[in-house]
């Protein structure tokens, strides 16, 4: 063999690594959405990763992530949402309202799983819950259809309330708006009359304590917003000092000093968000996947704090809940 031929040959044995490496699939990116900020949201995340595991994809192993924190500025979503776009996310994944809609408003063409706490066809996510057609699929926690009990539960632990107050956030009002009508037909069905609070900062959140003291209702429901879901501990500390009667929507409020929760376990709703995340990357369509709907509810009650408010919790409540926190 000649010189130049082995010389050659050697070269082109040496390229066929490269080229090999280069037909390798590349590792697909989510792009992950969401108005809050990452370091109270950290409790939650665990359960999209589980989701994720399920479907087979583990982060930094065969899968990446491309996180995107509004930090409770619902202003920056767009922008967030078209920076993932451009990016050319494979999936993203929306696990609250504001981020699934600002998703929407991005792309028509990458496949968005969301998490929402309204009804997503109502919203204009989906056609349907079964056929949700389009490039969006994910779960809904049915928060505004147990809204109205959380106000009949808080009745039924202070029934010589006559007011009741409620707080909402403006910022989202797919949420706060239905929500807030919902509960004044609920209100007047139980002879209360409900004042509405709106807090989107920490000085509102603030303020409207403030005003809970001047009306002195006899309870305060909590409307479920992200915003306010990772200020459990906070909401749960002003309602104690301010000696409120407060019902929330996840476990962690109580778990926090809260004197009781009525919801779905978000953590729960996030293994379902990353298990359809996940599906997804393997190639089904949002369009065949109908939409998750939430079934299963809690009722956790923290004695402990109900002392410490001068309520006696009913037979009748306690019986019904799923946690007792003494």
């Amino acid at each position: 063999m000649r010189r130049r031929e082995f010389i050659t040959l050697l070269g082109g044995a040496a390229a066929w690594p490269l080229a090999a490496h280069a037909q390798q699939p590349a590792m697909p990116v989510i792009g992950f959405l969401h108005s809050a900020s990452p370091d109270p949201y950290a409790p939650f995340l665990p359960g999209f990763h589980q989701g994720l595991k399920e479907a087979g994809y583990t982060e930094g192993r065969n899968v990446a992530i491309e996180y995107r924190w509004a930090e409770d500025r619902y202003g920056r979503l767009p922008a967030l949402a078209a920076d993932l776009v451009d990016h050319h996310v494979t999936v993203i994944a929306a696990p609250n309202t504001p981020a699934a809609l600002a998703a929407k408003a991005a792309t028509t063409t990458i496949p968005i799983v969301f998490l929402v706490g309204g009804d997503p066809v109502a919203i204009g996510l989906v056609a349907s819950l079964a056929r949700p057609g389009g490039n969006l699929t994910g779960v809904t926690n049915l928060t505004a259809q147990v809204g109205s009990k959380r106000l009949e539960l808080l009745h039924a632990l202070v029934p010589t309330a006559i007011t009741v107050a409620l707080l909402v956030n403006p910022s989202s009002p797919e949420l706060a708006e239905p929500q807030s009508q919902e509960l004044q037909v609920a209100a007047r069905s139980l002879g209360l009359q409900l004042h509405v609070l709106n807090a989107s900062t920490e000085r509102e959140i603030d303020m409207a304590f403030a005003t809970v003291v001047q009306l002195r209702p006899g309870g305060l429901v909590i409307v479920p917003d992200p915003f306010f879901t990772n200020r459990c501990e906070r909401l749960a500390a002003l309602a104690l000092r301010h000696a409120i009667p407060t019902i929330f929507h996840y476990p962690e409020f109580t778990a926090a000093g809260g004197l009781m929760s009525y919801g779905s376990n978000l953590r729960d709703l996030l293994r379902w968000n990353g298990l359809y995340t996940g599906r997804i990357l393997k190639g089904e369509k949002p369009a065949d996947l109908p939409v998750q709907q939430a079934t299963k509810v809690e009722l956790i009650i923290n004695l402990k704090t109900a002392r410490a408010l001068g309520l006696e919790v009913p037979t009748s409540i306690l019986v019904r809940a799923d946690e007792v926190i003494e």
